[in-house]
């Protein structure tokens, strides 16, 4: 079921003769906050949107918060909803799902990203036709922007883009802004903070125009706790990078294993060759049944591979034709 929207606003466009030609629309934009035990912060971070962005409709999605969130949300002008499955991978889904704008801006609920930043990475999106804009967090202390999570997201950041051959410099960014065609052709799957992973990796494989820049990062309050666990999240993370790799480019990372048990079993046959052009006889016969075994996985390994990748080829090329279909920004192309 798809959300209420404000009714769409028109201006008439002069023709050239001064009079009243067609009408263009201004873009629908939707500021998407996901929101779990912020009531500290949550009303300042919709007051803010709804400050630098004043055409835009601000929701809140609250996932089952404990504290009075969702009564500060409504209170600063929000539309807030209730998403009932725990973790922000599933309330971005349900975003997607249930708002229908031109334009979506996504932030954290918890006032460490620049609002005043958004009307410029909204602009950037409309006049370049991009289809997602990333906020590259520039923490400007320790106490914003921890060490080791800026290790983490270095790491984590390079493997994806070597793997996906992307260029992103902040992958873990929550501070993004998409097409429409983006947010209706994203197959979500991810249940927690691996969703920022996911929908990266989506942009990289339909090749879709992306733009990073540069947005302040602030501390948190004294009264918000991030949610982010730096180790759980962070395996989980890179579980989705692996999960992500395996089904993305299955020849690769089957090809890969592959060709580690092939090196395995030509390791564990160098030893008997040697006896066996000698004397004919195999002096191991465990070590050549292991051997023998290892080389015939890998062959299995490269044919599932080959296997696979014609169907995520195949898969590919549907969701390029969904994402497609969705159709880009209406009012860019009035």
């Amino acid at each position: 079921m798809t959300l209420a929207e404000p009714k769409t606003q028109t201006w008439p466009r002069p023709d050239q003769s001064g009079g009243a030609g067609e009408a263009v629309r201004r873009p629908r934009i939707a500021v998407l906050l996901p929101c779990y035990n912020e009531a500290a912060a949550i009303a300042l971070v919709a007051q803010g949107f709804r400050e630098v962005l004043p055409q835009a409709t601000v929701y809140v999605f609250d996932n089952n918060s404990t504290d009075a969130s969702a009564r500060c949300a409504a209170a600063a002008g929000a539309v807030v909803r209730t998403v009932r499955l725990q973790g922000k991978g599933n309330v971005v889904r349900r975003m997607f799902a249930d708002v229908d704008a031109d334009v979506y801006v996504l932030a954290d609920g918890d006032l460490t990203y620049h609002a005043p930043s958004a009307p410029a990475m909204v602009e950037a999106l409309l006049a370049q036709q991009l289809d997602m804009v990333v906020g590259v967090r520039d923490g400007g202390s320790a106490a914003a922007y921890r060490r080791g999570h800026r290790f983490g997201n270095w790491l984590l950041t390079g493997a994806m883009n070597r793997i996906f051959g992307g260029s992103f410099a902040d992958m873990l960014s929550g501070y993004r802004v998409f097409s429409r065609r983006f947010a209706k052709s994203f197959p979500a799957t991810s249940h927690g903070f691996e969703i920022e992973t996911e929908l990266s990796i989506h942009a990289l494989e339909l090749r879709m125009p992306c733009l990073e820049v540069s947005t302040p990062y602030g501390a948190r309050g004294e009264d918000s706790q991030s949610k982010l666990n730096t180790w759980s999240d962070g395996l989980r993370i890179l579980a989705t990078i692996v999960r992500l790799f395996a089904v993305e480019r299955p020849l690769r990372f089957y090809g890969g294993l592959a060709a580690l048990l092939f090196v395995l079993a030509v390791l564990l046959a160098a030893p008997l060759l040697p006896t066996y052009l000698e004397t004919g006889l195999v002096p191991r016969f465990p070590t050549a049944i292991l051997s023998t075994g290892i080389a015939i996985v890998g062959a299995l390994s490269f044919v599932t591979g080959l296997i696979l990748e014609t169907v995520t080829i195949g898969r590919r090329e549907v969701r390029h034709l969904h994402y497609l279909a969705c159709g880009g920004d209406r009012a860019s192309r009035s």
